[in-house]
């Protein structure tokens, strides 16, 4: 299997794209590190990996919590020996027009989704720099283009686009390579919960002309993460069906 053995961290994995990103690690032979602040659905999704008898290890943490996460990695090698791969994963949103966007709003989407991924991919850092080898996918969206309500949201994505490609200037000496991938629509519970009418708005933009699946977008996650993608590196690659193409 292509990544028997390996240690792969998903931060954000209770739901959505972290929880189907951790299935497909697991059926290729990952060691999969389970990640979230939700604790009951972390437990659903780990109950769904020892089902299937892959070898995992569950870890409730805040990754906006610079103590949570050197918590969680200093587990992570204290137990496992080892990490290969993180997926920048976490993420929420507080959306708003800007003129009515609070305080609160703002800090909290720039906690999870910019901070927290600055601090999970430092940590990383340390330890594959050592190893020298491993493999950091990003989440980044289509958002960081810009979209209506979520200055907030925009504007952490495009941040991790930065620092995607700061991190992969920095580390590739060390055989560390960093990429980041840009969803559109995806079909998850935040897609399904669209009203109907906004949702066809949406698909009237894709190319394509429907939304995209976790597993198209897990196909690229696990290729990135893989000995296939061992020339590429602080690239930004589009899930989108064509929604963006730049």
């Amino acid at each position: 299997m292509e990544f028997q053995d390996k240690v792969a961290l998903i931060t954000g994995s209770a739901q959505g794209i972290g929880k189907a990103a951790a299935l497909a690690f697991a059926k290729e032979g990952a060691i999969v590190v389970l990640n979230d602040v939700n604790k009951e659905r972390l437990s659903e999704t780990a109950s769904g990996l020892e089902k299937t008898g892959a070898r995992y290890l569950s870890i409730l943490a805040n990754t906006a919590l610079r103590s949570d996460v050197e918590k969680m990695f200093n587990q992570v090698i204290e137990e496992l020996g080892r990490l290969d791969i993180l997926v920048n994963n976490a993420g929420i949103t507080r959306d708003g027009f800007l003129h009515k966007m609070t305080e609160e709003q703002w800090k909290q989407v720039l906690d999870v989704n910019l901070t927290g991924v600055f601090y999970c991919l430092q940590a990383a850092a340390k330890i594959m720099r050592k190893a020298g080898s491993g493999r950091i996918i990003n989440i980044s969206s289509a958002a960081r283009f810009g979209n209506l309500g979520q200055a907030n949201y925009s504007a952490t994505k495009a941040g991790v686009v930065g620092l995607t490609r700061t991190a992969a200037r920095e580390l590739a000496g060390k055989n560390v390579l960093v990429n980041a991938i840009s969803p559109g629509t995806i079909n998850t519970e935040m897609v399904q919960a669209i009203p109907e009418k906004a949702l066809e708005r949406l698909l009237g933009a894709i190319p394509l002309g429907r939304i995209g699946t976790t597993d198209e977008l897990c196909h690229l996650i696990l290729f990135l993460a893989s000995e296939k993608s061992s020339y590429i590196t602080g690239q930004v690659i589009n899930c989108d069906g064509g929604w963006f193409m730049a």
